[in-house]
C-alpha cells in the first residue's frame, strides 16, 4: 500500500465537515485523488473544491444578526 501523504494544499474533507468536524485529508499521487482517513472519503481536486465551496455557502451568514424578519 502506498504511503499516504498531505497534497498540496491541506484540504477539509467535505463530508467530515458537514457534520462539524475538521478532519485534512490525504492525497493519493498513483490515483491523483483526496482522501480522508476518518469516513472514507475520496475524490479529486474539483469535487473537493465544489463540495468544501457548498459547505461555505452553508455558513455563509454566520456572523450577520437579522433583527427584521418580514414574513408578510
Amino acid at each position: 500500500m502506498a504511503q499516504a501523504g498531505k497534497g498540496k494544499l491541506n484540504y477539509r474533507c467535505p463530508s467530515c465537515f458537514m457534520r462539524d468536524i475538521d478532519m485534512d485529508m490525504f492525497y493519493d499521487k498513483d490515483k491523483k485523488e483526496y482522501y480522508c482517513l476518518r469516513c472514507q472519503y475520496r475524490g479529486s481536486e474539483e469535487d473537493v473544491l465544489q463540495k468544501n465551496e457548498m459547505a461555505r455557502f452553508r455558513y455563509g451568514a454566520m456572523y450577520e444578526r437579522y433583527t427584521k424578519f418580514d414574513f408578510d
